[in-house]
């Protein structure tokens, strides 16, 4: 429907307000720069503002790394919708015995235990997806664990007898 009105619309790459994206709109020149500063919601039904924290430790995040993770970690905030914030670290170890390893560390905040994952690989976007593949079947295996209890409770075993009624 955009495209038909001639609407065109374009993401920034820099998050300068508290993480929430710039998105410019405009209408084949009669709306030049009009910016919009709330953040962009995927799904309407959806309760989360998807706080992603991207950090690097001795290593240089270009703009291009930082739109790989937020990709990534997409999947993960559309498969879990209480996640509340997901940091991700990356890490450059320069060992001259190894080489240059990169280490990628996550944690998610979510309703009860929070979960931490860490990987290491030779490559850092390689590393950022195997980060993310464990961090979803971690949060699979979670939603698994929570459905067994929910769908199999367990009989509760009273300490004391219970009196019988008087006939």
């Amino acid at each position: 429907m955009t495209a038909e009105k001639g609407w065109s619309a374009s993401l920034g790459e820099g998050t300068t307000n508290g993480g929430e994206s710039k998105l410019n709109l405009s209408r084949a020149g009669l709306r030049p720069g009009l910016v919009a500063t709330e953040p962009i919601r995927r799904n309407m039904n959806s309760q989360n503002n998807n706080d992603l924290i991207v950090s690097g430790i001795h290593l240089e995040l270009t703009p291009s790394l930082k739109t790989f993770v937020r990709e990534k970690a997409e999947r993960l905030f559309r498969h879990e919708e209480r996640i509340v914030r997901m940091r991700v670290e990356l890490e450059c170890d320069r060992n001259p015995a190894v080489g240059i390893q990169f280490k990628a560390k996550g944690h998610i905040q979510i309703q009860g235990p929070d979960m931490n994952a860490s990987v290491q690989a030779d490559e850092c976007h390689k590393a950022v997806s195997m980060l993310i593949d464990k961090l979803d079947r971690m949060l699979q295996r979670r939603h698994q664990l929570h459905r067994v209890k929910r769908n199999h409770p367990r009989a509760v075993e009273l300490s004391a007898e219970i009196p019988k009624a008087l006939v």
